[in-house]
């Protein structure tokens, strides 16, 4: 599969709670003019929070990059079991403080910030959308979600053997226990998202689900979850397809970039034409 190389990927790390965080820098080609801002995804890789890393979401982050015309900051968070929650989210927070902090050097409009991740970075995006909001940070923009891990009690699970997942309930335990060595850990919203019971004020959600998962219920789950708390979600099962497989489905690459265009433009208004609908 062949993906349009990003004019400029760079590879460095920022300042976080517990050491240094890698990162990778994505900058679309034909840069907008000078003055005009771009606006930036931060991306978070799969892995189950104890495996992955940045080439795991390279090209994810080069496809919205390229199609959305935003600077992409993939993150690769601390894992577990050497560095179990909360250092994942942390991370996560630091990296996106660091954006906002950095938004003259990168270029970007520290208002125009959106937040996606797979797998495990599914849940930490959305944990980083709670974070945000009740320490009073910058509001996110949008939030994109695809097959997310959402919730350690692995009550919504579906039938592996049924569904023909390749994702199992006996793999999302390992890694729910190694994330999570402390029983009530698992309550916590910002480990387990489906618990959380204050979702209003988050920003709007695009949630993908794959057919093939037994993820798919829990994550529909907290996508009518949301919109009972009054959060714009657009929500998309894509049928036949597998959990790992579904992060670099270009059908679902290509409707989160239209997803982040719409939220991009309808907060940047007819002014700023960095954020402009353009289609493919």
């Amino acid at each position: 599969m062949e993906v349009e190389q990003a004019s400029t990927v760079t590879n460095f790390t920022v300042p976080g709670p517990i050491g240094a965080i890698p990162v990778r820098l994505y900058q679309p080609q034909g840069r907008v003019k000078s003055g005009d801002l771009q606006a930036l995804v931060l991306y978070f890789h799969g892995g189950g929070f104890v495996s992955g890393g940045l080439d795991d979401a390279d090209l994810q982050a080069r496809y919205i990059a390229q199609h959305s015309r935003a600077v992409v900051l993939s993150v690769a968070y601390a894992l577990a079991p050497a560095k179990p929650f909360p250092a994942a989210p942390e991370d996560a927070y630091a990296a996106a403080c660091w954006a906002v902090k950095n938004a003259g050097m990168l270029h970007i409009d520290p208002h125009q910030i959106a937040v996606a991740g797979d797998d495990a970075g599914g849940n930490l995006a959305a944990s980083l959308t709670m974070i945000t909001r009740d320490r009073c940070s910058a509001p996110f923009v949008a939030q994109v979600l695809i097959s997310p891990m959402l919730d350690p009690s692995m009550t919504l699970l579906g039938d592996a053997k049924r569904l023909n997942s390749d994702m199992t309930a006996e793999a999302c335990a390992l890694r729910y226990r190694q994330y999570l060595p402390q029983t009530m850990q698992r309550l916590h919203p910002y480990a387990a998202p489906l618990e959380a019971s204050r979702l209003a004020g988050l920003p709007p959600a695009y949630i993908a689900t794959a057919g093939c998962d037994v993820l798919h219920t829990e994550a529909e789950k907290y996508a009518a979850s949301l919109i009972h708390a009054g959060v714009h979600t657009q929500v998309a099962r894509f049928a036949g397809i597998t959990h790992d497989a579904l992060r670099s489905h270009i059908p679902l690459l290509k409707e989160i970039v239209e997803f982040l265009r719409r939220r991009f433009s309808a907060i940047a208004g007819p002014t700023n034409p960095a954020f402009q609908f353009q289609p493919s």
